[in-house]
């Protein structure tokens, strides 16, 4: 029977703010070597950016990855006990799955990595969406339609275990009440437990600046940094419109402190430089800001 790695937290019901998402993550991972017997399996479960919670086949034990998740122990003495078993489960069966998939690739030897990852995501509005996914040695090889119970394959070898695996009708089902009803209703439980990390609110502090250019052009540059939670909506306007013509984004990436760092520009006209702003949404703001380049010392 296949177990699905998860958090028996029983906490009070968290409530979730602002225009954000939240989610919770699983990740399995086995890599192995068949020709030398090698064989390493960890599974990681994420809340929003943090890891919760830490199992591999070394300790063969479910651990605490953040400080707050050891609190849940305060809740329920057995939760580690618990989980332990659930990964313990879950390793079984990758072991079972890397047989099959080196009869299905013909494969002797070699470096290979098989992986699962599910979760769900509950929005502000109440909006619930959950997936999951497998992939081999880098590649999707199956990904499953919980509204239909089946799954959809890669290549040929990932046709065999999708017919297999949509015979268990019941593994499917318990798969779908997972994602659907008892992931996102754990979720807030959890975001009730480290609410002092996972519900904070910091506020970005927005700078544009510039840099000249080529072909009478230059560049208006805005950065965003030091805010927390990481979802952040910024662009620029024109005029008051959006003006994306021009725009290049980099992705939201993390700092030392747990914060996050936003960068966005576009190339200008200097004439028009009084035009533009960079606008910027966050759940820690309590309005957006419209940021314009000033000349250093204004």
């Amino acid at each position: 029977m296949r177990q699905l790695l998860i958090l028996a937290v029983a906490v009070l019901l968290g409530s979730c703010s602002g225009f954000s998402f939240h989610t919770m993550r699983v990740w399995f991972t086995a890599v192995w070597e068949p020709s030398r017997g090698l064989f390493e399996f960890t599974g990681v479960v994420y809340v929003d950016d943090q890891r919760a919670t830490y199992y591999d086949s070394q300790s063969r034990q479910a651990v605490p990855g953040v400080p707050w998740m050891k609190d849940a122990v305060n809740h329920d003495p057995h939760i580690w006990n618990i989980n332990t078993w659930r990964a313990q489960n879950a390793e079984l069966r990758f072991r079972n799955d890397v047989e099959n998939l080196q009869k299905h690739y013909n494969q002797s030897g070699g470096f290979h990595t098989w992986q699962m990852t599910y979760g769900c995501e509950v929005s502000e509005d109440g909006h619930r969406a959950g997936y999951a996914q497998y992939g081999y040695d880098g590649e999707d090889f199956l990904s499953f339609d919980k509204e239909t119970l089946t799954w959809t394959a890669t290549d040929v070898p990932a046709q065999f275990t999708k017919r297999k695996w949509e015979i268990d009708l019941a593994w499917s089902q318990r798969l779908k009440f997972y994602l659907e009803k008892e992931c996102p209703g754990r979720l807030p439980k959890l975001l009730e437990c480290g609410k002092e990390v996972l519900l904070r609110k910091e506020p970005p502090t927005v700078k544009v600046t510039r840099m000249a250019g080529y072909e009478g052009l230059e560049t208006l540059i805005c950065q965003a940094y030091g805010f927390y939670p990481r979802e952040i909506n910024a662009k620029w306007m024109k005029d008051g419109e959006v003006w994306e013509q021009d725009t290049f984004r980099r992705d939201v990436v993390p700092n030392s402190d747990g914060t996050y760092y936003a960068w966005l520009s576009i190339k200008v006209d200097p004439k028009d430089r009084d035009h533009f702003r960079c606008h910027v949404e966050h759940d820690g703001l309590p309005e957006p800001l419209d940021v314009a380049w000033e000349e250093p010392g204004e």
